[in-house]
């Protein structure tokens, strides 16, 4: 089927990317993972919504409108659209002085507050920042989920064993289990075990069949038929019957104000972490992702929440998780649970009260450590220790100060590593071996493409932090060369720009050279770095015939050059 193209001058919007093409093999197993989300987000956005201070019905609706217009409009594949509790803790940490938690006031300045972050998104496709995902690499993604499924698992910990949740700020799940050691509950730790267990030892035996489903549904008929209440086991509790009402978020205008401030921080995360889980399971399955259309999503998921009743939804690495572990493969998957949790909200919250509470954390447990990837920090620690070095970085930032600010430590990171690169580029020197074919040498073997004629790539784009290095790099070749330099070529095949510090620079050297009778040329020049070389003067100062298209061009002039100048190239 073909995607369908709406047309509204900026931007473009393409609907169902993230469903078409459809794969007849995998229609089934994106209705399995559906029913199994379904099964595993109920109970877990409903937590979110106690953490932001919203009623408990309020999480199932994040997953009808927000995550059916994000299948709509989406373009990952994977990325699972809800209640987050990155956004969820922040949502009640600044609208708690505004108002009183679950109450109506609270519920509209919730919903103002998501309604505020979806245009926030929009606006962010229409003045294009989704490059702001760029700084996210491969590395910094594998420490992020990875830290991600840490803290996941942490924060169960507490419902696995049958205690309260602390308030500590660092590892607050593990200083609880600690300090609480005579309060854990056994029966709740059997159970939660046999939980584990089960999902594991099941999955082994046989991966495609949905365990956490099964399991879910077992304790669910378990508990009806054996109430595990009487011995102390907590259940999640009943859930009203009631659709939401869509209407406009009953916030005096007066109000927007103190508000803006707080949708820019969900706006950053939800675009940050999305963005960071999405590009993760595309790269995963090699498949193409429009993060421009993910921002359109996005942002009218989140309109839709703030006019459904909800709050903040964002992209979440857990349900992604839940639903990729289940087989889904497309948003398919996404619109099943749509339909499920419609279903619910109809006729089925009944059962759900029947649904262990230690059931729901065990599960999540289990897919906090599926986040873990060891095997991928593996592989960087032995091919770039560096680079194995920031991902671990990212993961304990993730870990200790959450994933808002994780997200926003890995993207400075990324920064700094791009800028490591670009700092200290590979520069190398290039001669012509026996057979004639070009190679590479290190700057300091003093290598020449022929006598008197130096070859030097630069291996970055030139500006103000690597001109100093670049002018050093070729001083240094100067100074000690053993056979007199009479050409010296700066091969800029992977320059794509210079800005106005490294022209200057440039310019000085063509000084320097030619104080030495050294003759500066260029070859393998883009015609727009050449374009800003022009307007920096500096060709005009070289000459516009040292300007080569290739290192074969430069080779030929040089060899004239010799040829015509030999009587004085004889007397030096």
């Amino acid at each position: 089927m073909k995607i369908w193209n709406i047309h509204i001058g900026i931007p473009d919007i393409q609907l169902f990317e993230g469903i078409f093409p459809i794969s007849k093999n995998h229609i089934y197993l994106d209705i399995i993972a559906g029913i199994t989300l379904a099964a595993l987000a109920i109970p877990e956005v409903m937590g979110y919504a106690k953490i932001a201070g919203m009623p408990i019905v309020t999480g199932l609706y994040t997953l009808l409108l927000p995550m059916a217009f994000f299948a709509i409009f989406c373009s990952s594949r994977h990325l699972v659209v809800g209640a987050d509790s990155a956004t969820a803790a922040i949502l009640i940490a600044s609208l708690v002085h505004l108002a009183i938690p679950g109450s109506p006031h609270y519920i509209a300045l919730a919903g103002m507050v998501s309604f505020i972050a979806g245009v926030f998104l929009l606006l962010a496709r229409i003045f294009r920042l989704a490059f702001i995902a760029d700084f996210l690499s491969r590395t910094v993604l594998i420490g992020f989920l990875t830290g991600v499924g840490i803290q996941v698992a942490l924060s169960q910990l507490p419902g696995v064993f049958g205690v309260l949740p602390g308030n500590n700020p660092m590892f607050p799940p593990v200083f609880t289990i600690i300090t609480e050691i005579n309060q854990i509950h056994v029966p709740t730790v059997i159970l939660s075990f046999l939980v584990i267990i089960s999902i594991l030892l099941g999955e082994k035996i046989k991966a495609r069949i949905p365990w956490t489903l099964l399991v879910a549904m077992a304790s669910i008929i378990i508990s009806y038929v054996f109430p595990l209440s009487n011995y102390g086991i907590t259940m999640i509790g009943e859930i009203p019957k009631d659709l939401p009402t869509i209407s406009f978020p009953n916030v005096s205008f007066s109000e927007i104000p103190s508000l803006v401030t707080l949708s820019a921080v969900c706006f950053v995360i939800i675009l940050a972490q999305s963005a960071a889980t999405s590009r993760a399971y595309a790269s995963r399955y090699q498949e193409k992702l429009n993060e421009s259309a993910d921002l359109i999503g996005l942002g009218i998921a989140n309109i839709a929440a703030g006019i459904s009743g909800t709050f903040v939804v964002n992209g979440s690495p857990t349900k992604t998780e839940m639903i990729d572990r289940a087989g889904g493969r497309t948003q398919i998957a996404h619109m099943v649970t749509v339909g499920i949790v419609f279903l619910v909200l109809l006729f089925l919250t009944g059962p759900l009260a029947y649904l262990p509470d230690a059931v729901l954390a065990s599960i999540v447990f289990v897919i906090g450590i599926r986040l873990v990837d060891i095997s991928g920090l593996k592989k960087v620690k032995n091919r770039r220790p560096v680079e194995f070095a920031v991902a671990i970085a990212t993961t304990i930032s993730v870990v200790i100060f959450g994933v808002g600010w994780g997200i926003a430590f890995a993207i400075v990171l990324s920064m700094i590593a791009h800028l490591r690169h670009s700092y200290h580029p590979l520069n190398y020197l290039l001669y012509i071996k026996q057979n004639g074919k070009w190679s590479s040498a290190p700057l300091d073997s003093g290598k020449q493409a022929l006598e008197g004629l130096v070859m030097y790539r630069f291996g970055a784009n030139l500006y103000y932090a690597n001109e100093g290095r670049m002018n050093e790099e070729v001083i240094q070749i100067v100074n000690s060369s053993k056979i007199p330099i009479l050409w010296f070529c700066f091969s800029a095949s992977s320059v794509n720009d210079v800005d106005y510090s490294a022209s200057e620079t440039l310019v000085q050297l063509h000084e320097l050279l030619n104080e030495h009778s050294i003759r500066l040329v260029f070859c393998d020049v883009e015609d727009h770095v050449r374009d800003e070389l022009i307007s920096d003067n500096l060709e005009k100062m070289v000459g516009n015939q040292y300007f080569f298209s290739s290192k074969e061009d430069v080779i030929l002039a040089y060899e004239t050059f010799r040829e015509e100048n030999v009587s004085e190239l004889i007397k030096r």
